[in-house]
């Protein structure tokens, strides 16, 4: 196979990826997008091993590593993504960011002790350009980062392990801030030391004290922040991939690896701007120390609670309900029951709607996924900026395992969350909520919504709920 084709083909595999994340835009075009994705990695992945075999110096023994790595590593990728559930996908994201991550830290390590195997010296003993000494610093700090940052991350959404740093609450402790401004300025001076020098020795110590910036920068972050991270370590991969590809002359990672970065670091922003975050103190590890109190007053408070009896007749008599999903939703699997909810209201006459918080769940997009995968209907899932207004004339809204999202306090001043964008549930006629308990959310806030005279609270799993108001919609 020749250089040039080599290159077509690598540019073939770019455009499919440029064309996936077009078609992941918008969910009418979603599955189109992610044909294209597969297509440009299949490319990308048989370009690769043809090009290993050819310049393999035993073209049958690097063809064979390749094909092995590409079974190992596209079997285990299969299996964890077929068995996954939709609540443990924010889990399985992180522990994907941590592979790029490592992979990075890898190949960087191995570019540094064979530089003459990855092209980048003419003959055996030349030095390292520096130019390709910094992409390498580049590509391997960043790759640390993202993987030790992406265990924590991993721990903190999967919330079930007994060790501190990784459970939900934020860690932090005095000095924090000084400690990481210190270890970030040690690994750019060991960073500049290496490109100027060569020296090893600092390379593999700047890459240590990246692994733990990575842990430092995660661990001050709250469970309620975790969609904001998850977007934050999606970019630092795909720089990380981008300095890797600057470094082994390989423009198919340098394109992917900057779609990555760039829509990474986009989505941050529109994450930090729905949860009324500074982008910068994101990038920085520098928010979520602050998380709210729940109030000890909640319990002296008096609430109405309902039955799905009670529901089933209030939603049976409107003229339009809006249904907003939470992550109680997906903990409950009840999306499917959902569906055949809506479907039995809509052929009552009434107009059934779906309100998505950028937030709402774990992730980004979470509850879009949730109830694509029950196959509801795109034209009735709308996005917050779509719908907020209309929440003013809704008859009934049902809030199902949501909490900050829909938290009234975003409005007041001197709130914990005070400008957070939230879903208006406030405003409609009727509020039904339904919770397992009154315990807070990832905020740690208690919600007046629920204490409204409007609002009835329906306490239960979501599943067990929703399937006993089809029943009484009979």
């Amino acid at each position: 196979m020749s250089m040039n084709l080599v290159t077509l083909l690598y540019l073939v595999a770019s455009i499919c990826f440029i064309q996936a994340l077009k078609g992941l835009s918008h969910p009418n075009t979603s599955r189109i997008g992610n044909a294209f994705g597969m297509a440009g990695m299949a490319i990308a992945a048989v370009t690769t091993a043809a090009l290993v075999a050819k310049l393999a110096s035993n073209p049958a023994a690097g063809l064979g590593y390749v094909l092995l790595g590409l079974v190992v590593g596209g079997g285990a990728g299969a299996i964890m993504a077929k068995r996954v559930e939709m609540t443990k996908m924010p889990e399985l994201v992180a522990f994907m960011h941590s592979m790029i991550g490592l992979a990075a830290v890898f190949i960087a390590v191995a570019a540094v002790v064979e530089p003459q195997a990855f092209g980048i010296t003419h003959a055996l003993g030349d030095p390292i350009p520096a130019g390709n000494r910094l992409e390498l610093v580049l590509g391997a700090a960043i790759g640390a980062i993202t993987f030790s940052g992406s265990v924590i991350a991993f721990g903190k959404l999967s919330g079930k392990y007994k060790f501190r740093l990784f459970q939900g609450a934020p860690v932090s402790f005095k000095g924090q801030h000084m400690l990481n401004l210190l270890l970030g300025i040690a690994t750019l001076v060991l960073g500049i030391t290496f490109m100027l020098s060569g020296n090893f020795g600092a390379f593999v110590l700047m890459i240590l004290l990246s692994f733990v910036l990575g842990v430092l920068i995660i661990i001050p972050i709250g469970g309620a922040d975790m969609p904001v991270v998850v977007s934050m370590l999606n970019s630092y991969s795909g720089w990380a991939a981008a300095g890797i590809g600057f470094s082994l002359n390989n423009p198919m990672l340098i394109i992917a690896g900057s779609l990555v970065g760039s829509s990474g670091a986009i989505l941050s922003y529109i994450m930090c701007k729905a949860m009324n975050r500074a982008f910068f103190n994101v990038i920085l590890g520098g928010f979520g120390g602050e998380a709210g109190t729940a109030s000890t007053g909640q319990q002296q408070r008096s609430v109405k609670s309902g039955s799905a009896d009670d529901v089933a007749f209030v939603m049976g008599n409107a003229d339009t309900v809006i249904i907003v999903p939470g992550y109680g939703l997906a903990v409950a699997r009840a999306q499917h029951a959902v569906k055949e909810m809506a479907a039995k209201l809509t052929a009552k006459g009434v107009t059934v709607r779906y309100a998505i918080h950028p937030v709402a769940g774990r992730m980004p997009g979470h509850m879009n996924v949730l109830l694509a995968e029950a196959e509801i209907p795109y034209d009735q899932v709308l996005e917050m900026e779509d719908i907020n207004s209309d929440f003013g004339t809704t008859d009934v809204v049902l809030v199902l395992g949501a909490n900050d999202v829909v938290n009234p306090l975003a409005h007041e001043k001197g709130s914990p969350i005070y400008g957070m964008p939230i879903l208006e549930a406030h405003k409609a006629r009727t509020v039904i909520v339904n919770k397992r308990s009154m315990a807070a959310g990832y905020a740690g806030l208690d919600n007046p919504l629920f204490y409204l005279d409007k609002t009835m609270m329906v306490f239960g799993d979501a599943k067990k709920v929703i399937e006993d108001i089809v029943k009484a919609l009979d």
